[in-house]
């Protein structure tokens, strides 16, 4: 099984033996990585019938249900870690979403695209919503409903107080790859990785 290269990113800030709740969970990639390769246990939420089964049938604890509607059946418990990869942008409440994970777990790692990217500004230019390997759909059939650039998440992480614990600059390669951007990341970056909490007492 090879993870996409946003996983293997988030994959290092998990800690071994943690109690992992993922959101939007595909086909429970991550999730079989993490109990595989790093005694980790825990439950994936999906909405797709397909990865739903998919994920069962590896012996996943699989969940099918929608993020934002999903998040208080899991209030009586705690997690060491939740989880949310690419899939906060498709959230229709966005904000109780990025704050209830921090209710949920200990830390929240969450990655989402950056429409900050200077291909989405060149598009936008031109007089088209982007359109490309990342962002594949039309404005008229995407499952992006919140467009947020990486200044956008991290005003979104201080206005709820949230502390911030780690964050990483990705650019998504051809192959398959991520690499770290350092160099005007706003512009260049593809993807951005946070890991936050609530702040202590």
């Amino acid at each position: 099984m090879s993870l996409r290269a946003d996983l293997q990113w988030l994959a290092r800030w998990i800690p071994e033996g943690s109690h992992v709740l993922d959101l939007g969970c595909g086909n429970g990639d991550l999730l079989a990585h993490l109990q595989t390769h790093q005694g980790c246990t825990g439950y994936g939420v999906e909405l797709d019938d397909d990865r739903v089964a998919e994920g069962i049938s590896r012996g996943l604890n699989i969940i099918q249900a929608n993020i934002d509607e999903s998040l208080a059946r899991f209030s009586g418990l705690r997690f060491d870690v939740v989880i949310l990869s690419q899939a906060l942008q498709a959230t229709h409440r966005t904000e109780a979403v990025v704050r209830d994970l921090a209710q949920l777990g200990d830390r929240v790692v969450v990655s989402l695209p950056n429409f900050g990217h200077y291909s989405h500004i060149l598009s936008l230019l031109r007089g088209h919503m982007p359109v490309n390997a990342r962002l594949p759909y039309a404005w008229h059939n995407t499952p992006n409903l919140h467009f947020a650039t990486l200044a956008d998440f991290e005003q979104l992480l201080a206005d709820l107080g949230m502390q911030t614990l780690h964050r990483a600059y990705l650019r998504e390669t051809d192959d398959g790859d991520a690499v770290p951007v350092h160099l005007a990341p706003a512009l260049r970056a593809t993807l951005a990785l946070y890991a936050y909490r609530r702040p202590s007492a």
